[in-house]
Parts: structure tokens; C-alpha cells; sequence
């Protein structure tokens, strides 16, 4: 027992918070976490992961989007989708969220304080309440997950109704018949497809000239092709010269003289670390140009020994997934608790309108570090659980190593690409090869057959091992005739 308050303290409620107090809790210490939000799940729950993929669900329900290659496009399982609809199911969703957050909470002995915290020194926080009142607390060890905030640049005014952040986008009071979002980053994929999908218009502006780079490049060459399809206007290479704010409307005008017309404006170009108002100062802690901490990797210890930092505030992968790991992690070498470690592969999965998700590396890594690789494909639309899903597209990709036949990457687009990609995951991890694919038998018919075909597809255009190869018997030499007496 140490003379401080508490053994461990974290400031912020999201996911890596959450795992790291329930593993304190566990491990029976005193934990305190503190929240500037009244409820808990921080961003996650209230504005990001959670209600974004509620509200793609809803989208693509509501819509009939998964039968209308059946019953055509005009196909709706609701005809007047409005707002109220979509934010019904979202508030019985992060009410469930909540609920069992502190319920886990509770039952492992975590203690709770809402108010918004500042360090004013090395083993003390400050916390201010909405009802202006402070309380000091003490703790040996520290934990930021604060996660992040909207990026808000001055050229774009805001209003909160017809030109919104990532935030304020969750509290529209009607659905827009056109929309223009800004940012071709994750978030700004996820929402300018899910609306496409409800027959809004929609523009997607990209300034870079390419998009979501961290994903193998045929994969994005065969999602473009599909949310154009779809109706998507993906605008490259666009940067954004003026927005204004015409009332009952939003005008966007480009450097390129291209111009834009829609009834809301998504901005979705970024995100910051939510870390200005902690007084890093107080501790040595300094931060990035946008306001993130840096970290060991491995223990999420910052340079200041006895403070650590998980979660989206550290900066990529950025992940809801990834940051319960990280909490977990960073709780037990905060606590000196030996743990496992982290798996070297992680799935990272987009809910756009196809899904996307991948793990390992992509094609172009492989190219860049000179390893000879063979690749396999596998299309939904020759499944026979995608024939009973009218599938139209979707797509799986594996590359193997040729000198060691290992499974390298894979990268999937389509129906259940989040869910697929575990099974990867799992080869990936265990280090296993194209033959796993070629020797196990998959559920029929499922889309996790599409591993089956894709494995098979690059197996039988490898170099077949020698166990394998079939040896000729010599050819008998011919008997001579017997020379006639």
C-alpha cells in the first residue's frame, strides 16, 4: 500500500481506460478513473465506434440495402426513413453500453469521478465538476486515455446543423437529401457511404490524391469502383478553397473551380488529441503537432516513468480494438504485473458501405522490402452463400511467401469482411501457410469458403513442394534381340 490515494489512476472512460481499470481492478488495486463526461464509454461509446457502426446497421436494415439485388433497387423495408428512426436504435444501443460498463465497473471495485482533470504535479490530478467545485487526488501511477477531438480548422463555419464536425453529425434533425463530406480519412468513408446506401447524394472531397494509403492498393481500386457504383462522387485531388454558409444550404468552392451544392456539410478531416487541458507541463509531458503522446510501444510508458498513455491519444492504429489491448498492457507494467504480450498481427476493419478490413501486409509492402510472394483471390459472387446473399461483389486476397509458403496479408472487401478477416488473423499469428487453406475444410456454404478458393488459387500456381512432386519411374531399357545363329 502506497501513500497516495490510489495505486492507479486513469483519466478518460473509453476503451483502453476501461480494460486498464478492469485489470487494476482485478489484480485487486486501488483504481480511480475520472471522465469529463457524466456517463460513461467516453468518445467510443457517445460519438464514435459505437454509434457510427449502430448507425450503419440501422442504415443498411432500414433500407433493404442487403436484398436489393433480389428486389431491385427500389427495394425498401421502410419507404420514409427519417432521423427519429436512425437515433432510436442508437440510444437503445449506448444506453445498453453504458449499462454494462458500469456494471463491470462495480463488480470489479473501480471507483468513478466525473469532472474534468489536470495535473498540478507529479503524482497529483485536479479535478473541476460541472458544479464548479475541485477535488484533489493522488495516485502512484498514471494512465492518460483521453482519446481525441474533432479537428476544427477556422476556414470552415461550423453551425452545428448544416456544416457539422464527426460529432455534431450524430444529432441531425433530419436526414439531408444531399451531402458533402470533407475528409476521405475513415470516419469520412464510413458516413459518405452509409448515406449513400440511403439514397442521399452524396459528394466525398479528398484533397490528397489518393485515399485510405494504408490499405493495399487493388483492394482500394476494386472499393472505388463500388461506391462510385453506388452513387458516391469521390473527388481527388480536390482541395477546398471556400465554404459558406447559405442558410437552408451549404456552397463549397474548390482551388480546381469545381463547385459543390448540398443541404449538410460533414467535415471529417482529422482528428487532435485531447490533451490541452491536462497541464502536461506540470509533469515534463510534451506533445506532438496535434496533441499526442509519445510512448515505449511495447509497455505504453511515457517519458515520464510512473505516467503511461493508451489509446487513440498515442496515435496510430487508432482502433477501439487495439486500444483495449493497450490499456490492458499498460494497467499490468503500471502495476508490475507480468502479461502477455500483444500478437504481432491486428485486424483493421473500416464499416464502410462494403466493408473493409485487412491484416499483415499489402501488396505494395512486399514489393517495397523485395519478398517473392504469390497471390490468391476469391470473388463472393463464386461462393454459394454469396449466390443465397445476391452478392454482386466482394472480394478476399491472400498473399503467401514463396520461400517460406507463410501467409504474409489479407485483405478483404465485401459483406463481413470485419468478421472474416479473424480467421486470418489466426493463421497470421500462428505462422501458418497456403496449405492450412488447401487441407482444412471450410462450413458450406459460408463466405469463409472464399479462403478456401483463394488459397487454392495461389497453391496451384506455386512451386510444388518436393514431398509432392510426382517422380517418374526410369524407362526399362529394351531387350536386344538375340542375334539370330
Amino acid at each position: 500500500m502506497s501513500d497516495h490515494d490510489y495505486d492507479l489512476i486513469i483519466i478518460g472512460s473509453g476503451p483502453s481506460g476501461r480494460a486498464a481499470a478492469i485489470q487494476a481492478g482485478k489484480l485487486k488495486r486501488r483504481v480511480l478513473v475520472i471522465d469529463r463526461k457524466d456517463r460513461l464509454g467516453g468518445v467510443s461509446v457517445h460519438t464514435g465506434t459505437i454509434p457510427s457502426k449502430t448507425l450503419r446497421e440501422t442504415v443498411l436494415n432500414l433500407s433493404g440495402w442487403r436484398e436489393r439485388s433480389f428486389y431491385g433497387r427500389s427495394y425498401r423495408v421502410k419507404d420514409q426513413i427519417r432521423a427519429e428512426d436512425l437515433k432510436a436504435r442508437l440510444h437503445m444501443t449506448l444506453d445498453h453500453e453504458v449499462d454494462v460498463l458500469e456494471h463491470q465497473f462495480n463488480r470489479n471495485h473501480v471507483e468513478t469521478l466525473n469532472g474534468l482533470a489536470k495535473f498540478i504535479g507529479p503524482h497529483e490530478v485536479e479535478v473541476a465538476t460541472d458544479a464548479g467545485e475541485t477535488t484533489r487526488v493522488t495516485a502512484a501511477k498514471f494512465i492518460i486515455a483521453t482519446g481525441t477531438k474533432t479537428y476544427r480548422p477556422d476556414y470552415v463555419p461550423f453551425n452545428g446543423k448544416t456544416i457539422v464536425d464527426g460529432d455534431d453529425f450524430l444529432e441531425m434533425a433530419e436526414i439531408p437529401r444531399s451531402l458533402c463530406v470533407i475528409g476521405a480519412g475513415v470516419i469520412g468513408v464510413e458516413y459518405a457511404t452509409m448515406f449513400s446506401a440511403l439514397d442521399v447524394r452524396v459528394t466525398l472531397i479528398e484533397p490528397r490524391e489518393t485515399f485510405l494509403d494504408f490499405i493495399d492498393s487493388r483492394l482500394i481500386h476494386e472499393f472505388t469502383h463500388q461506391i462510385r457504383e453506388n452513387g458516391v462522387d469521390l473527388r481527388l485531388g480536390s482541395t477546398v478553397e471556400k465554404i459558406e454558409d447559405a442558410g437552408n444550404h451549404v456552397e463549397i468552392t474548390m482551388e480546381n473551380g469545381r463547385h459543390v451544392r448540398a443541404e449538410m456539410l460533414l467535415f471529417a478531416a482529422g482528428r487532435m488529441g485531447a490533451t490541452s487541458a491536462l497541464n502536461l507541463d506540470a509533469v515534463g509531458l510534451e506533445t506532438d503537432h496535434r496533441n499526442r503522446i509519445e510512448v515505449d510501444r511495447k509497455s505504453y510508458q511515457t517519458s515520464v516513468p510512473h505516467i503511461y498513455a493508451t489509446g487513440d491519444v498515442i496515435g496510430h492504429p487508432s482502433l477501439a480494438s487495439t486500444s483495449l489491448q493497450q490499456g490492458r498492457v499498460a494497467a499490468c507494467h503500471a502495476l508490475e504485473t507480468p502479461t502477455l504480450p500483444e500478437s504481432p498481427w491486428y485486424p483493421y476493419g473500416i464499416y464502410s458501405v462494403p466493408e473493409i478490413s485487412t491484416c499483415g501486409m499489402s501488396e505494395e509492402e512486399l514489393q517495397e522490402r523485395g519478398i517473392p510472394y504469390e497471390v490468391g483471390v476469391a470473388r463472393f459472387r463464386e461462393t454459394s452463400r454469396g449466390h443465397i446473399m445476391g452478392l454482386e461483389h466482394g472480394m478476399l486476397k491472400m498473399l503467401f511467401s514463396l520461400k517460406t509458403r507463410r501467409v504474409l496479408g489479407v485483405q478483404i472487401v465485401g459483406e463481413g469482411a470485419t468478421e472474416l478477416i479473424h480467421i486470418a488473423q489466426a493463421v497470421l499469428n500462428l505462422k501458418g501457410t497456403v496449405d492450412y487453406f488447401v487441407q482444412n475444410t471450410f462450413n458450406y456454404p459460408t463466405l469463409a469458403e472464399a479462403y478456401k478458393i483463394a488459397g487454392l488459387d495461389a497453391f496451384n500456381r506455386m512451386p510444388i513442394p518436393d514431398e509432392f512432386k510426382v517422380r517418374k519411374k526410369p524407362a526399362e531399357t529394351p531387350k536386344k534381340e538375340a542375334k539370330k545363329a
